[in-house]
């Protein structure tokens, strides 16, 4: 039996309670399903244990800047069940922080699928995004040093690093 999005969703639903879905996007050409980040860590690995879809690969994570008029992080998961050959994309929003000292903070999903553990670092390194339980969360692309977060909408660019002119 292939499942679809809606199945997905209810599936999500019935073991986590209606409430636990925060929105849904279905007009896009691959629907979203936003739940909350409680719930998260949970969810993932009820879609990557559960016989009907098993969802056993992380394809992406990412992150979105929503700006600081809405305040809001977003963080997208692009699963994939190899067996079933089913796509499904989930997302948590968070409040952003001031990105320095208070940084947005979700649940790692490193101990759901390995993979994770590279993405989040990335994620980490470009929007300040805190990753708890994440075993070795460290800049993966920016130097350890580095002055803030660089994807995120209010990024000023330092404009020296070490003596060296960055910013023109």
């Amino acid at each position: 039996m292939t499942y679809t999005f809606q199945d997905i969703k209810e599936a999500i639903q019935t073991q986590f309670g209606a409430d636990v879905v925060v929105a849904e996007n279905t007009a896009l050409q691959q629907p979203q399903l936003t739940v909350k980040k409680e719930s998260l860590k949970d969810i993932c690995f009820f879609l990557r244990d559960d016989a009907r879809f098993y969802f056993d690969q992380l394809s992406c994570l990412t992150a979105l800047d929503n700006g600081v008029e809405k305040n809001t992080l977003e963080i997208i998961y692009h699963l994939y069940s190899i067996p079933f050959h089913l796509f499904f994309i989930l997302k948590v929003e968070s409040e952003r922080g001031d990105g320095k000292e208070a940084l947005p903070e979700i649940p790692s999903m490193v101990d759901v699928w390995h993979t994770a553990d590279w993405h989040e670092r990335e994620a980490f390194d470009m929007y300040g995004i805190k990753f708890s339980g994440h075993p070795d969360l460290r800049r993966i692309l920016l130097p350890a040093d580095w002055e803030g977060y660089p994807l995120r909408k209010d990024y000023v660019e330092q404009e020296f690093y070490h003596g060296i002119k960055v910013a023109y």
